[in-house]
């Protein structure tokens, strides 16, 4: 039996945020290479893209490659730069077809030209659909985004576009890169780690976090309809007393 029968439909997050971790020590398991996990990863993508479409979700958030990770190793960064521009080509064509838009958040200017053409050709060719919003952190860190912002609050408050005192909290969040998007409501992490490594360190104050020990290039339908149910067994009180929460 599926758990997706023990799914609330009417009390799915509206945005969930992954952090698909564990490409790595996949491959390592199964004798090979990390870059052959990287390439099983891409199926677990496709699988939990297709499947959050099919529930109804709003917004999927997908951390693929932070800006840290231009340290690893040139080769393992090569291949995964070749494993985007490949895969991006593949499925714009199941994006359509599920009517799901893709979006991208990050510092896109760090990519190659050939993954940045790749990229803003799928942007184009998906723009007009309006299912599942798709967004890809690409070359991505929240601290990256956090200081982007305050700098161009800085320049805009030195030019007399923004007044110091009208800055509030939703004039910040106009300047982050994810200003078009609700907040998650699940963040999920995969491969037993209990970090969020700097992925929307603003956005996830209330998010409800839900770790696990699949590897990323293992998790299915199975594993995501796993967490949307412990989601919506919490209580979401967002600093209000349960009581207070029951008699809303």
């Amino acid at each position: 039996m599926s758990l997706l029968q023990n799914i609330n439909m009417q009390r799915l997050p509206s945005h969930i945020a992954i952090i698909m971790d564990g490409n790595g020590r996949w491959a390592q398991e199964q004798g090979e290479d990390r870059l052959f996990g990287h390439l099983n990863g891409v199926e677990s993508v496709r699988t939990i893209v297709e499947t959050a479409a099919e529930l109804g979700i709003g917004y999927l958030t997908l951390y693929a490659f932070s800006t840290e990770n231009w340290e690893r190793p040139e080769d393992e960064v090569s291949g995964l730069m070749e494993i985007l521009v490949d895969t991006i080509r593949k499925e714009v064509p199941t994006l359509n077809k599920n009517n799901i838009r893709l979006h991208v958040i990050g510092d896109t200017e760090m990519l190659p030209e050939n993954a940045r053409k790749e990229l803003n050709e799928a942007l184009a060719e998906t723009a007009g659909n309006t299912g599942l919003n798709l967004i890809m952190a690409l070359s991505y860190s929240s601290r990256w985004e956090i200081e982007k912002a305050f700098k161009e609050m800085a320049a805009d408050v030195k030019a007399g576009k923004l007044e110091p005192d009208a800055i509030t909290n939703n004039t910040l969040r106009q300047y982050l890169a994810t200003a078009d998007y609700p907040d998650p409501e699940l963040m999920i992490r995969t491969s037993g780690e209990f970090r969020i490594s700097n992925f929307l360190l603003y956005q996830l104050a209330y998010s409800e976090l839900y770790f696990t020990n699949t590897l990323w290039p293992d998790f299915r339908k199975e594993n995501l309809y796993e967490a949307i149910i412990d989601f919506q067994q919490r209580e979401r009180r967002f600093g209000k007393t349960g009581q207070q929460v029951k008699q809303q």
